[in-house]
């Protein structure tokens, strides 16, 4: 049984660097059949997807986001992390990580997600 626990600042500043970690627990994050995604929600707003990593490393992003999204890994601590750069108070959201499918390509897992608000 997958467990996910997204952490990190709840507040950031604008032109600054969200950074968030996502924990993850019953399963390995390299292991083969699963990938794990990075999604927000701004308050009002639907889902948006940010961006994927394989258990290989491969990472994708949403285009609109591509430019300042980095998703890496810990393997060692079976951790997950997003890094949003310049962040404008349009960032503010919840942030959650989730597992997916490899083969169905449906999601799994999530975690309880995080509020992060961009405010000077």
């Amino acid at each position: 049984q997958v467990q996910l626990q997204e952490s990190g600042p709840g507040l950031v500043k604008p032109s600054q660097t969200l950074s968030l970690t996502c924990t993850v627990s019953g399963d390995s994050i390299t292991t083969s059949g699963y990938y794990w995604i990075w999604i927000r929600q701004p308050p009002g707003k639907g889902l948006e997807w940010m961006g994927v990593i394989h258990p290989g490393g491969y990472t994708a992003y949403s285009p609109s986001l591509k430019s300042r999204t980095s998703i890496s890994r810990d393997t060692s601590k079976n951790q997950l992390a997003l890094h949003l750069s310049s962040v404008t108070p349009e960032d503010t959201a919840v942030y959650y990580c989730a597992e997916g499918y490899t083969n169905t390509d449906e999601y799994g897992c999530w975690g309880q997600g995080t509020q992060v608000t961009v405010s000077s």
